[in-house]
Parts: structure tokens; C-alpha cells; sequence
């Protein structure tokens, strides 16, 4: 490889002489390749309502729409189904998948531990969060005792287990923020769902979302103790894309064309919401039907969008709880500057 230099050029001409033909040669190897963006992109996801975006991007091809009016032409995305952002945090970092789609805290985790390295791609939705229970016991997070065990998507570090330690910080006092940590286990939701149907489980709580929350409460013995919407008085981004530096970096367009892919499809939320949700249960088996998912949409903290919301939020209750080490100043901090345009926080 020659660099593109002064001393490079007088190398080059001392050994094909200093005629026109060897500077035309010296000039052409001087120019660095254009490197195209990648072929293909791998994208895990989670299950949940609030990954719907991303689900109408697969079903209808968006993100190849876009990449091929980029001028990539056939670009080959990958859908890669994990059950928790713990996973697909390792995905990431292990170079098996190159985004990924999950709660934010995962996102601002690995932005602090590589040091800036992992940063988020764009918003994908927000949803509220229910803390549910089949403890007829516990009314309040102040209820909640040593017999309870409540199934978090990871713990510690997820959407789910950040608000319960805000709102162990209301109900004890900030001293006793991580007072119910120990209650908690990791389950998916899906397993947590079925836990939760069960007496017999020791899990007997679960952080739920949507449609997992809507399909838990139809059993009569089981009730909500928290809001999350109600809790912050704010949207939480509990999906957002995100992906690592040398990956943005090496794909500008792609980039660029995943983002715009995430827009037509919360426009097309926008347009139909009906048609999104019919969409959403063909392409999961989703038992939940489509007008009660068109209501989901309507509740209060419900976003699809690429503005990323509650981003400082989170990252001053892990900064506090020292969970990372440097508090961002700006959620832009955390973000690529392919979103830093949009009204976030």
C-alpha cells in the first residue's frame, strides 16, 4: 500500500522514471479505493410491540428499498431474533450481528464500557411498561417483600429494572434505589408470561410490555402496581437501534437508509394503524388482536419514532448509581450525528 504523500510520490517516481507516464501511474495509485457500503447487515430483535417498526421494515422490505435508491443495490438484511439486549450485546460485541435493536440502557451500557465505540443508530419505539403481580398483597412497589420474585428481560441493566430502581428511589428513599434487586430475575417475556400464569411459579411478578402486559391482565388474578409512563412523566425509548463505530462508519448510505427505512414505517403506522397491526400479528403469530394493538398505539407514552426519548434519564440514574463511569452531557453524546438533528432528550 502506498500513502498518499509527498516522499510517497518521489518513491514512485525514482522507480518508474519521471516521464509523464509514471506520474500518471504514481497519480492513480495515490487514490485511495472508494469502499462501498456493506452488502448485507444483520439486525437482531427482540419480541414486543414496541419492536413494531422494525417488524414492518422486514415484512415490506424497507430498509432494501431504501439502501437500492441509496445506489447499493441489493442489500441483504438479516433479522436475527434474541430474547433479551443482554444477548444481543454479546451479538454485537463478538461481530455476529451489526445492530442492534433493544432498550436504550443496553445502548448507553456498552457506550460507556467501549468507551464511546457503541452508540445508537436511531429511535424505534417507546411503549409504557407494567409492572404487573398475582401477589393480591402488593399494591404499591412498597409492598412488594421476600416471598415476590419479578421477572425483568435482563436485571440490573434493562429498561425494566432501571425504572424499578427510580421507583425503589421514590418509594425508600435514593439510598435504597437497588432495595428490590434482589427479587429479581432474568426472564424473556415470553417465559415470563408463562410464569406468571402459573401459581405454582416462585415468579410471580414480571416488568411486562406490550402486548405481553395486555395478555397477562385478562387473568383476573393478576394486577398492575406500576406505570411506566406514570412513573417518569415521560416516553422511554425501550427500542432504539444501535450499532458500533467502525460499522457506521464504513456504511454511510446503509446507515442512512435504515434510518429512512424506520421512518416510512412509523409513517406507515401513522397512515394505518389497523394495516400496521394486522401486519405485526401475521408476521409474529401475535395472539393479541389487532384492535386491541391499535389501542395499545393510542395510550398515553406510546412513540414510534426515531427521536430517541428518555436518554438522559437513564444515563443520570446509571450514572449515579455508578453504573457507568462518565455521564453523558447531552444525549447526543451517545447518539451518531445521523439523528442529532431531531428534537431527543
Amino acid at each position: 500500500m502506498v500513502r498518499a504523500s509527498r516522499t510517497g510520490s518521489l518513491r514512485l517516481g525514482r522507480l518508474f522514471g519521471a516521464g509523464p507516464a509514471a506520474l500518471l501511474l504514481a497519480g492513480l495509485s495515490l487514490v485511495a479505493p472508494v469502499r462501498a457500503d456493506d452488502a448485507k447487515v444483520r439486525i437482531s430483535r427482540q419480541p414486543g410491540f414496541v419492536y413494531l417498526p422494525a417488524v414492518l421494515a422486514e415484512q415490506h422490505k424497507l430498509i432494501e428499498k431504501h439502501a437500492k435508491a441509496a445506489g447499493l443495490g441489493d442489500v441483504t438484511v438479516e433479522w436475527v431474533n434474541l430474547t433479551s439486549g443482554a444477548a444481543g450485546n454479546d451479538a454485537l460485541l463478538s461481530g455476529n450481528i451489526d445492530i442492534v435493536d433493544s432498550g436504550s440502557t443496553n445502548m448507553l451500557l456498552l457506550n460507556d464500557r467501549t468507551r464511546g465505540d457503541v452508540k445508537g443508530l436511531c429511535g424505534v419505539g417507546s411503549t409504557p411498561m407494567l409492572l404487573l403481580t398475582r401477589d393480591p398483597d402488593v399494591k404499591t412497589v412498597a409492598d412488594f417483600s421476600g416471598k415476590d420474585k419479578i421477572a425483568l428481560p435482563s436485571v440490573k441493566v434493562s429498561s425494566q429494572a432501571v425504572l424499578l430502581q427510580i421507583a425503589a428511589k421514590k418509594a425508600f428513599g435514593p439510598e435504597n434505589a437497588t432495595k428490590l434487586d434482589p427479587l429479581t430475575v432474568q426472564l424473556g417475556h415470553p417465559d415470563a408470561v408463562a410464569a406468571l400464569a402459573s401459581p405454582r411459579n416462585e415468579v410471580n411478578s414480571h416488568f411486562s410490555l406490550p402486548p405481553f402486559q395486555q395478555r397477562e391482565l385478562q387473568d383476573p388474578a393478576i394486577h398492575a402496581v406500576l406505570n411506566s409512563y406514570e412513573l417518569v412523566g415521560e416516553p422511554v425509548s425501550n427500542a432504539i437501534f444501535y450499532a458500533r463505530t467502525g460499522w457506521y462508519t464504513r456504511n454511510p448510505k446503509l446507515a442512512a437508509a435504515i434510518v429512512a427505512a424506520i421512518d416510512e414505517a412509523n409513517a406507515e403506522i401513522t397512515r394505518d394503524p389497523l394495516q400496521a397491526a394486522k401486519d405485526y400479528v401475521a408476521a409474529t403469530n401475535e395472539k393479541t388482536p389487532p384492535e386491541t394493538l391499535v389501542a395499545i398505539m393510542k395510550e398515553p407514552g406510546t412513540t414510534f419514532s426515531t427521536t430517541p426519548y428518555g436518554i438522559m434519564l437513564q444515563a443520570r440514574h446509571f450514572y449515579a448509581m455508578k453504573t457507568i463511569k462518565a455521564e453523558p452531557k447531552d444525549w447526543k453524546d451517545t447518539f451518531f450525528p445521523i439523528v442529532h438533528g431531531l428534537p431527543g432528550r
